[in-house]
């Protein structure tokens, strides 16, 4: 499997950061580069679509997401991305960087572990002149491969500081000590995933009972703290498919940590109402 988090090669526009943007008019790949990649494929970067004008829709881990004015779709490294069916009579950015650009900033973003689970933020005409503002800028840093990263930073801070402050509008706040131990979850459990890790010490890890630890994933998910690790797993199962990772499902049982391939069989099927064959036979 590639490894995650990285720009593919030769897609930076800074010879020092790892960061692309493409506009209309500005930064598309050529064909040939294209080439190496097909309409769907795991994602290696944090990826951000923000409209303009027009309206697209975007493929995101099988769902397809209606992305239009004033709107900004994230995606994150691992989830299964699908291009735009049509973004030719769209006025957009897209932008890409990753875990380096994010180690440089003076402040981490958690809008990036998409707590409330929503990946579609609406932005105000203010907030989205300003947006623009912001992603002309970058886009105008990046005509140039010498640029000083420390310029393109600054840019891609303000950037992300917008949208952060977006994504929890009408919310509580990240620094919300519930939301901060949801968050905390979400980290535990994707650092953990694969060892599918016992709710109880999930909870002791938090430094929360039981009966928090499931009040507060109930808040945030609709799911209990089991069903929200089972379907975290579930949908790892579904990345891989999408990817073209087709081992046996016996491999893959074992690959995501199942010790019973007949058991991890019963709650693919249950969670996606097919069989893994049946999964493999709709993507061909």
């Amino acid at each position: 499997m590639p490894s995650s988090n990285s720009l593919p090669e030769d897609f930076s526009q800074n010879n020092q950061l790892p960061i692309r943007i493409v506009s209309p008019n500005f930064g598309h790949v050529s064909p040939k580069a294209r080439e190496n990649y097909g309409p769907t494929h795991r994602l290696r970067y944090y990826f951000l679509l923000f409209v303009l004008e027009g309206s697209t829709h975007y493929g995101i881990d099988g769902e397809t997401i209606e992305v239009g004015k004033y709107e900004l779709l994230f995606a994150l490294p691992h989830q299964i991305q699908q291009v735009a069916f049509a973004l030719h009579e769209t006025n957009y950015y897209k932008l890409g960087f990753d875990d380096e650009c994010l180690s440089r900033l003076p402040r981490q973003y958690p809008f990036l572990l998409n707590p409330l689970n929503q990946q579609k933020i609406r932005f105000s005409p203010t907030a989205a002149s300003r947006l623009q503002a912001i992603f002309a800028m970058l886009q105008g840093l990046l005509t140039a491969s010498d640029t000083d990263p420390e310029l393109i930073l600054a840019h891609l801070y303000s950037l992300l500081t917008e949208i952060n402050a977006a994504y929890f509008a009408g919310k509580r706040k990240p620094a919300d000590d519930r939301l901060a131990k949801y968050i905390g979850f979400k980290v535990f459990v994707e650092n953990n995933l694969t060892h599918h890790p016992a709710i109880k010490d999930i909870a002791q890890e938090l430094a929360l009972s039981t009966d928090s630890l499931y009040q507060l994933v109930k808040q945030y998910s609709g799911l209990s703290p089991k069903e929200f690790v089972t379907n975290r797993l579930i949908l790892e199962a579904r990345r891989r498919l999408y990817y073209g990772e087709r081992s046996s499902v016996k491999e893959l049982a074992f690959e995501l940590g199942f010790n019973d391939p007949d058991y991890f069989s019963r709650l693919f099927k249950k969670a996606t109402g097919k069989t893994v064959a049946e999964f493999f036979q709709d993507l061909s």
